[in-house]
This record gives C-alpha cells, structure tokens and sequence, in this order.
C-alpha cells in the first residue's frame, strides 16, 4: 500500500483510469461483435449504418490510447472489408 499522498493520489487515478479504459475496451468490443453478428445474420443495411458507430467507438480508442492508432485502422478496414466480402457472396 502507499504511504505517502502523492502515491494515494496517483494510486486513485491509476484505479478511476483503468476502469474508464475497461469501460471503452469493453463497449468497443462488444460494438463489434454486434456489428459481425449483423453481417452474418444478413442485416447488411443494418450493419452498414451500425458500421458508422464502430468506426467512432474505434477512433475514440485510438485517440485516448486505449488502443493503439494502427489496430484502429486494421480494424476499421477488415470490418469493412467484412461487408463487402459478404455483399459479394449473396450476389
């Protein structure tokens, strides 16, 4: 445990930061399995206008460092990618 202030101060925000950073992480993933059941389930109207929220949930995480900037855009790009692969398959 710390003793002095300083160290109960950083070990709070320490605490109130990583249960902001879960929170986003958590919502991020669960907006992209929601988002892939979507596509499989062939809501693809659906899951084109859900996509437009995954990619705001995503960019958030980047840009407060819960994940890094380039997973962002990998991810970004194979669920879009994701879309048009299964527009594809239905034609």
């Amino acid at each position: 445990m710390p003793i002095t202030q300083s160290a109960k101060k950083a070990l709070r925000q320490n605490i109130r930061r990583r249960m902001r950073n879960l929170k986003r992480k958590t919502e991020l993933k669960s907006a992209i399995k929601q988002y892939k059941k979507m596509v499989v389930a062939g809501d693809k109207e659906g899951a084109k206008k859900f996509l437009s929220q995954v990619y705001k949930k995503l960019d958030k995480a980047a840009k407060v460092n819960s994940i890094k900037k380039n997973r962002a855009s990998r991810l970004k790009s194979r669920l879009s990618k994701l879309l048009v692969v299964s527009r594809g398959a239905a034609l």
